[in-house]
């Protein structure tokens, strides 16, 4: 009976209306989500921005599927999490693998039909130049040209808005009305004078030049009718794309590129080519082997430093004995509760080679002057010792914790077999601590791989090798090696080329924490 009035209640016409508008009220949402982010889709397209309009068609498509079909309406709760995931790491990871396989760099980052754009745009000087005053008439301003002995005027413009897009005709003139502007006047509307385009009686246009004269000016290129080559009009040569560098370039008669090309450049895809010189120029690929091995010593010895020192310091100030334990414990963990950046800046104050206090104490207790930032293998000691300050507070609180896991029994036990504090360590706390921290010491090892930070702020990758085809210091990790690819390249911001790397990385880092899960399952499985 309870059933019937309930299945009553829901065909009733109001809860029939409610849910009809609710339905209505969904798919308004949806369409106007759709059409809006149709239409940014659209302008990004026509802008050239391909990869963000493809990643826009999939998160919106993606939306309108999950929340518009009952099937996996359920999934609504997770969809920005997979939208964050597909913004922040799928999409950056096959955009900066796609700018591997391409050219683009400081001088190559435009289309082929923006490049053909920016070069119609240059201009040279194709005539004779003239002289011309800058006259005060009523209603506004005129031009007096100085042609061959005669006064050619133009018509009166107001000189803040002159007409940008229509040539003023010049007529011969006996005198000049009006009151002669002072050059300090031209300066100060220089721009705006620059938009005038005069024409003369012969029908020769003719611009602003300089602060006293104007000249004719004439397109420095002109596009041909296959709608690739230009003409430069001032040589006669022909212009056409070389699709393998992304320049345009001069031909000869037979079509063949000669000469250098001219800037700028358009992006295109060169393949593997960014890969090969990775392994085939020795200007990348011997610092790269060396960058390749000190950044996976690194990352190593910080591992296993910070460790060893958090892991001794824990087990002390978990000592039962030990006295004022707690004001230990904080004094310890005061370098990881100080921001990273200031202590690096501190240090390499400390270390400085003339005027840091640690040169002066070894100075004044040893007699020596450590170089650390001009000798590779001691700037490499002080990045290691820098980085393992940092680090072991860290270690020290996880295992802190860990330890107290540890239970009592085993020590009792092993008091009574007449173990000592050291071989207790050996026998059971290290082996106790390890296998809950093998995936914190998997993710640490990561992290210091790609350690930007602490290299770029200590030593900015130096000192620098000698010899490289882009910048390489002793003390880069890929990472920093990479920055400095992208950004500080002596050819050009060469981003193709740190994309390559970048993605040699990412399989690099990748295939290790693989390993490295695979080997830790195996040991896991096996005890």
């Amino acid at each position: 009976m309870q059933s019937v009035q309930g299945a009553e209640l829901l065909d009733s016409p109001q809860e029939s209306s409610k849910l009809n508008y609710r339905k209505w009220l969904k798919w308004s949402l949806l369409g106007m989500i759709g059409t809006v982010n149709g239409y940014a889709t659209v302008l990004m397209y026509a802008q050239g921005e391909i990869p963000f309009a493809l990643l826009t068609v999939v998160l919106t498509a993606l939306a309108l599927y999950i929340f518009g079909s009952k099937k996996t309406y359920a999934h609504r709760y997770i969809y920005p999490g997979v939208a964050g995931m597909i913004i922040f790491v799928i999409f950056p990871l096959i955009y900066t693998v796609g700018l591997a396989f391409t050219n683009y760099s400081a001088s190559n980052q435009l289309s082929l039909e923006r490049a053909q754009t920016v070069l119609q745009q240059r201009s040279f000087l194709s005539g004779e130049s003239y002289g011309f005053d800058l006259y005060k008439v009523e209603n506004g301003h005129q031009l007096i040209i100085k042609a061959d002995g005669d006064l050619l005027a133009s018509d009166v413009f107001d000189i803040s808005n002159p007409p940008a897009e229509e040539y003023m005709n010049l007529r011969e003139v006996d005198a000049v009305q009006g009151e002669k502007e002072i050059i300090r006047t031209i300066v100060q509307n220089r721009s705006n004078l620059n938009k005038v385009e005069l024409e003369m009686p012969s029908g020769e246009h003719i611009r602003m030049s300089g602060l006293r004269k104007f000249a004719a000016e004439t397109p420095l290129f002109t596009l041909q009718e296959d709608g690739e080559s230009l003409l430069n009009n001032q040589t006669n040569q022909l212009f056409k794309p070389n699709y393998e560098i992304g320049f345009y370039q001069p031909v000869d008669a037979n079509g063949e590129f000669v000469e250098k090309p001219i800037s700028p450049g358009f992006v295109v895809g060169v393949g593997a080519a960014n890969f090969e010189r990775v392994l085939t120029d020795d200007g990348i690929k011997e610092p790269f082997l060396g960058i390749f091995v000190w950044t996976v010593v690194f990352a190593f010895l910080a591992v296993a430093l910070t460790l060893a020192l958090g892991m001794i310091l824990a087990v002390i100030v978990q000592w039962e004995p030990l006295k004022f334990s707690g004001v230990y414990r904080v004094l310890l963990i005061l370098p990881y509760a100080v921001p990273s950046f200031i202590s690096i800046l501190i240090f390499k104050g400390l270390f400085n080679q003339s005027f840091g206090e640690i040169n002066m104490l070894l100075e004044a207790m040893f007699g020596i002057k450590p170089s650390w930032f001009s000798d590779p293998v001691m700037a490499r000691v002080m990045v290691v010792l820098v980085n393992t300050w940092l680090g072991f507070p860290y270690m020290m609180i996880l295992c802190m914790g860990l330890l107290k896991s540890i239970p009592e029994d085993l020590y009792e036990a092993s008091a009574i077999d007449g173990a000592g504090p050291i071989q207790n360590f050996f026998t059971i706390t290290l082996p106790m601590l390890i296998k809950p921290l093998t995936p914190l010491l998997i993710a640490s090892f990561a992290f210091n791989f790609n350690n930007f930070v602490m290299i770029q702020l200590l030593t900015s990758g130096g000192p620098n090798m000698v010899g490289t085809s882009e910048p390489a210091g002793y003390t880069d990790l890929l990472v920093s090696y990479t920055y400095r690819i992208a950004f500080e390249g002596g050819g050009g911001q060469d981003f193709g080329l740190a994309g390559a790397i970048a993605t040699v990385i990412f399989l690099l880092v990748g295939g290790m924490a693989l390993l490295n899960l695979k080997f830790t399952n195996t040991k896991l499985e096996q005890d």
